[in-house]
Parts: C-alpha cells; sequence; structure tokens
C-alpha cells in the first residue's frame, strides 16, 4: 500500500456509525465499507434498518446493524454491548442520529422540545460516554459528532435543532479537552444543505433553490456523499494531530453572505 493511502486508511477499523441507515449517517457507513472498515450501522427503526443493511450488501458494502433509539440510555448500552461482543472493539463513533421540528419559537411545545434534545444532545453524549469508556479502556479511538450550520448561524425556525447543535459542538470540545490524554481524538462534521429524501420537498421550492445558488459558492446542493471523504479523514491518521475542530462541510455557504449588488 502507497504511503499516502497508509496515511487514509481506514482498513480493519470497527465503526459504529448511529443514524446509519439512511441519508448523511448512510453514505457515511457505506464509505467506510468500502474502505475496509467493519461498519455497524443503528436505527429506531426495525424496517429501516433491514432495507439499508440488506441494499448494502446487494451494492457490495457489507454492513451489520444494531436496533437502538438514542433517546433511550438503556437500548445505547445494549447496543454498544452488541458492537463489543460481536466485534471486540470500536475504533470509530460517528453520531449522526438526529431529528427535527420546524416550528416558531413561541410554538414550540415541551413535547417538540424534549423529542428533539432527547435525540440530538442527550443521545448523542449518552452514546459517546458509552463508546468512551471503552475507548478510555483501550487507550485510543475517535469519535465524530455531526454539527450543522446552525452552529454557525442560526436559522430561523429551528430553534430547539440549533440548541442541540450548538450544545454538540461544545460537547466536542470539552470532550475532546478531556479524553485527549486517553489517546481519543473527538471532531465535528458540520453538513451545509444537504439534499436527502427528508429534505428533497422543500428544496424542489424554487425560491429555496435561487437562494441557495445566490449564496453558496459552489452554487449547488450538497449531497450525502459529499460527507464521506471529511468522516474518512477524521478517522484516519490524517488527522492524527487534530480534535475540537468543526469542519464545515457546506460548498463555502458559512465563508460569507452574498450581497444582491452587481459587480463590474
Amino acid at each position: 500500500m502507497a504511503v499516502a493511502e497508509e496515511l487514509f486508511s481506514v482498513a480493519g477499523q470497527v465503526v459504529l456509525v448511529s443514524g446509519g441507515s439512511r441519508g448523511i449517517g448512510r453514505a457515511i457507513a457505506e464509505g467506510f465499507a468500502q474502505r475496509g472498515s467493519r461498519v455497524f450501522i443503528s436505527s429506531r427503526n426495525p424496517e429501516t434498518l433491514q432495507t439499508a443493511v440488506a441494499e448494502m450488501e446487494e451494492s457490495g458494502n457489507p454492513v451489520e446493524s444494531v436496533l437502538c433509539d438514542v433517546s433511550e440510555e438503556d437500548r445505547i448500552d445494549e447496543a454498544v454491548r452488541q458492537v463489543l461482543d460481536t466485534a471486540g472493539q470500536i475504533d470509530t463513533l460517528v453520531n449522526v442520529a438526529g431529528v427535527n421540528r420546524r416550528k416558531r419559537a413561541e410554538a414550540v411545545t415541551t413535547e417538540d422540545y424534549d423529542f428533539i434534545m432527547d435525540t440530538n444532545l442527550r443521545g448523542a453524549f449518552l452514546l459517546s460516554r458509552a463508546v468512551g469508556r471503552h475507548m478510555i479502556e483501550r487507550r485510543g479511538g475517535v469519535q465524530i459528532n455531526i454539527e450543522s450550520l446552525n452552529t454557525w448561524m442560526p436559522l430561523k425556525g429551528v430553534l430547539p435543532y440549533a440548541m442541540s447543535k450548538f450544545g454538540m459542538q461544545g460537547m466536542t470540545r470539552a470532550l475532546a479537552l478531556e479524553w485527549g490524554r486517553h489517546g481519543i481524538r473527538v471532531n465535528s462534521l458540520a453538513p451545509g444543505f444537504i439534499l436527502t429524501d427528508l429534505t428533497r420537498k422543500l428544496w424542489s421550492d424554487e425560491t429555496m433553490q435561487e437562494w441557495n445558488s445566490a449564496n453558496a459558492p459552489l452554487g449547488r446542493l450538497g449531497t450525502p456523499e459529499d460527507m464521506v471523504g471529511t468522516a474518512i479523514f477524521l478517522a484516519s491518521q490524517a488527522s492524527a494531530f487534530m480534535t475540537g475542530q468543526t469542519l464545515y462541510v457546506d460548498g463555502g455557504f458559512s465563508s460569507g453572505w452574498s450581497w444582491p449588488i452587481p459587480l463590474d
């Protein structure tokens, strides 16, 4: 294997991807599987999980699955134990599982708030903690959290979601600070506007398309596959001296605003 390939290699790693049955999580899971990792994906939905595993195996990227609702602590502990019992270790955790509800702040109910925070932040922390305890014993490991453009600048109408992602950034930095001495690196990947099955209806609106084209330097929406390279980088020795960081994979959206002023 060439030196450059060794630097970015994730072959032989055991990787757990929460929310790995669709969208960004699935693309990242497939990306690791394609590069020789043993991948476990988790989801709270058994049907979605089963379909994803079957489709990935059919495409030549086999993965294994664990049923896990990250809003339930017992399920997290069971899922982590299952992976450890099966594979013996977890080298990389990718915290993808997330939910959202778009509402005005004054219309957000307590149930809305708890639903979002219990999955996006509380669940992510509990999973990080469960896997982190194992990584501390092993004296090494990588955790990758999925943030959002909302940690750069919040969008209107998604207050609890934005709060959860700000919390995720704080969690990333704090865990990096505490766990670095154990050889554990913790970083975040912050996607921009990504076209998935869940966002397709939103981005079919012409006004939204025009707004994105005007403000994204690369002039297009992202795809889940656009996240794979950064995830591989963060899990590999290529980022061995990087921890506590957030990498924005957003087509340049966070570079700044484009004014509606013609330039000569």
